[in-house]
C-alpha cells in the first residue's frame, strides 16, 4: 500500500518529540508506535501490538544484533581499561610528553585519532572518545565540543575511503546496478564527495582556530567559566559510574593497558573484515568484525588485568558486567533506533521522498536534487546506510539515462546521507558520538547542527556548479 505523505508522521514525530521533550527514548518509542498503528490501518490496539512485536523482530537481522551487542560490550571494555588505570596512565603519558597540553593541543588529539582510524565508524567515535575524555574533562572543554570532533571524523572519513564496511557496502549497491568497475566509479567519487570533505575541514578550522560560534560557543564558555562540562539538567548517554571508575588504588597507571586492548581492537576490524569477506576486505561484514574486535579487546584488556595482578578473574568479569550494565541504555536506544528505521522502511518514507523529487530531476541540478533528497531522508529514517539503499538504485539508471557524471551523482547520495544523518536526533551514528563523549545527545545534536548546515550548504552550491560543469 502506497502511504503518501502519511508515511513522513512517524520519524518526523519522533524527530520533534525529541528535540522538544530531550526524552529520546520515548520519542522513538511513540514514533515507531505511529508507523505501526498507520500500518495497521488505524487500528490502535493492533498498531501497539506490532509495535512491540516490531522491537523483537530488530533481532531477527544478525547484523542489528551484532551492534546492540557490540554498544553493550563497549561498556565492559572502559570499565577495564579505566580500572586497570589503562585510561589515567595514557592521560600521564601525554602530559610527561607534553602532549595536548592546551584546549586546542585535546581537540586536535580527538580530531587525528578519529581521523587515522577510519575503519570503522563506532569504533573511530569510541577509540578516540575513551582516549580524548578525559582530557577535555581536565581541560575544562565541553562534552559537546567532543561529540561534534567525533562526530565529524567518523562517517565522513570513513565514506571517503574504499578499504572499509562503508565503501564495502556501497561497492556492493553499485554491483547490484550493474555498474560496470564499481569500485573504480567509487573511487572517483572521493573528491566530489563535497560535504563529507567540507565536514572534515570544518573540524579542522574549528580545531586550529577554536572560533566556536552558535550553541557550541555558549558550551565552551560554560565549560571554561564554571568548569560545568555538561550543562545543569542533561542526561549523559553513559552513566558517571562508567565514565568516572577511577582506577584501583595503589597500582601503577601504564598506559599500555590502554593503546594494547585499543590496539587489538583496531587491529582485529580489518581482520574481522578479511576472513568474512573470504580474503577480500571490502566484501567482509562490518557487524561481524566489530563485534569480533570489541571481544577481543575485552579479552586483552582483562588478561593485562590478572597478569599485572589488579584484578582477579572474578573480579574481571564482575567489572566486565558492571561495564556492560552501563551501557544498557544505549543498547536500547540502538534497539528504538533500528526499530524506528524497520517501521519506515514498512511505511514507504524513503521511497515516497525520492519520488517527490523525480520531477524536479534536471540533468544540471540532478546532484543537487539527490543530495537535498538523501539528506532528508537520513533526517527522517535516522540511517545513513538505509539511505544509500534506496537511493543508489534511483541514482546511478537516472544519471545514466540523464547522461550525467555518476561519480558525482553518486557522491550526492553519500554525502546527504552523512548529512542527513548528522543532524537527526535519532541517527544511530550520532548516538554512538554521543556515548563516546559521554554528551547529552539533544546537546550533541543541537551543538553540531549550524555546522553541519554550513558545510552542508557550501556542499549544495558546489554540486548546483559541478552539475553545470560535468554535464
Amino acid at each position: 500500500m502506497d502511504y503518501g505523505w502519511i508515511s513522513v508522521i512517524p520519524p518526523l514525530l519522533a524527530i520533534v518529540l525529541a528535540i522538544t521533550t530531550r526524552q529520546v527514548y520515548l520519542s522513538l518509542f511513540l514514533g515507531i508506535l505511529a508507523g505501526w498503528i498507520i500500518l495497521s490501518d488505524w487500528n490502535f490496539a493492533a498498531g501497539v501490538a506490532a509495535g512491540i512485536e516490531s522491537l523483537v523482530m530488530v533481532f531477527q537481522s544478525p547484523g542489528n544484533t551484532r551492534v546492540i551487542i557490540f554498544c553493550a560490550l563497549i561498556g565492559a571494555l572502559i570499565t577495564l581499561t579505566q580500572r586497570s588505570g589503562g585510561v589515567s596512565g595514557f592521560t600521564l603519558w601525554v602530559q610527561r610528553r607534553k602532549l595536548a597540553q592546551t584546549p586546542r593541543g585535546a581537540a586536535a588529539m580527538a580530531g587525528i585519532i578519529g581521523f587515522v582510524i577510519f575503519i570503522e565508524s563506532s569504533i573511530c567515535c569510541l577509540v578516540s572518545g575513551s582516549v580524548s575524555r578525559p582530557l577535555f574533562e581536565r581541560l575544562r572543554m565541553s562534552r559537546e565540543k567532543l561529540a561534534y570532533i567525533l562526530d565529524s571524523t567518523s562517517a565522513p572519513v570513513c565514506i571517503l575511503i574504499p578499504l572499509n564496511a562503508w565503501g564495502a557496502f556501497v561497492i556492493g549497491l553499485l554491483e547490484s546496478e550493474r555498474v560496470e568497475e564499481p569500485i573504480s566509479v567509487f573511487i572517483r567519487s572521493i573528491p566530489l564527495n563535497f560535504y563529507a570533505i567540507f565536514a572534515i575541514l570544518m573540524v579542522a578550522f574549528i580545531i586550529i582556530t577554536f572560533r566556536d560560534f552558535g550553541p557550541m560557543k555558549k558550551a565552551e564558555e560554560r565549560a571554561r567559566s564554571t568548569g560545568k562540562t555538561i550543562a545543569d539538567g542533561a542526561v549523559p548517554m553513559v552513566s558517571a559510574e562508567i565514565t568516572s571508575l577511577e582506577p584501583k588504588a595503589q597500582i601503577p597507571h601504564r598506559a599500555r593497558n590502554l593503546i594494547l586492548p585499543v590496539g587489538v581492537m583496531m587491529i582485529m576490524m580489518p581482520l574481522g573484515l578479511y576472513i568474512t569477506g573470504d580474503g577480500q576486505i571490502t566484501a567482509g561484514t562490518g557487524s561481524t568484525a566489530v563485534l569480533w574486535s570489541v571481544i577481543a579487546a575485552i579479552a586483552v584488556a582483562g588478561a593485562l588485568t590478572v597478569f599485572q595482578r589488579i584484578l582477579s578473574v572474578r573480579e574481571v568479569f564482575e567489572l566486565s558486567l558492571k561495564g556492560i550494565g552501563g551501557l544498557i541504555p544505549l543498547a536500547i536506544l540502538m534497539m528504538l533506533a533500528f526499530a524506528i528505521g524497520d517501521t519506515t522502511r514498512e511505511l514507504g518514507t524513503g521511497v515516497y521522498v525520492a519520488s517527490l523529487s523525480e520531477d524536479l530531476l534536471h540533468p544540471t541540478l540532478l546532484a543537487a536534487i539527490l543530495f537535498i533528497t538523501s539528506a532528508f531522508i537520513a533526517f527522517s529514517t535516522g540511517t545513513s546506510w538505509g539511505v544509500f539503499a534506496i537511493m543508489v538504485p534511483i541514482a546511478v539508471p537516472t544519471a545514466m539515462a540523464l547522461e550525467v557524471s555518476l561519480p558525482l551523482s553518486l557522491a550526492a547520495v553519500l554525502g546527504g546521507g552523512v548529512f542527513g544523518d548528522h543532524v537527526s536526533p535519532i541517527s544511530d551514528t550520532s548516538l554512538v558520538s554521543s556515548m563516546a563523549a559521554a554528551s547529552d545527545h539533544i546537546d550533541h545534536v543541537r551543538t553540531q547542527m549550524p555546522y553541519a548546515l554550513l558545510a552542508a550548504a557550501a556542499a549544495l552550491i558546489f554540486f548546483v556548479l559541478f552539475g553545470m560543469v560535468l554535464h
